[in-house]
């Protein structure tokens, strides 16, 4: 897959994540990890081992509650 067509495809989980929490009027905070190395470590170090990849780091749109993991979007 491109480059372009994987951040498309990101895009639109994220999307699919927003409307998801919208329509279920489920308050959220959503964090830009592109934005901030912090948030993004962050991320990293915050994903269990048995659901990151095998390859490389894990990749938005990944759900927390505080600081529990909930999940990826898939």
């Amino acid at each position: 897959m491109e480059a372009n067509e994987e951040q498309n495809a990101i895009k639109k989980k994220q999307q699919d994540v927003v409307r998801f929490l919208e329509a279920n009027k489920i308050e959220f905070e959503e964090v830009d990890i592109t934005m901030s190395e912090e948030q993004r470590q962050w991320m990293y170090k915050n994903v269990p081992p048995e659901k990151k990849p095998a390859q490389g780091n894990p990749l938005p749109p990944q759900i927390f509650n505080g600081d529990r993991y909930c999940g990826v979007s898939s």
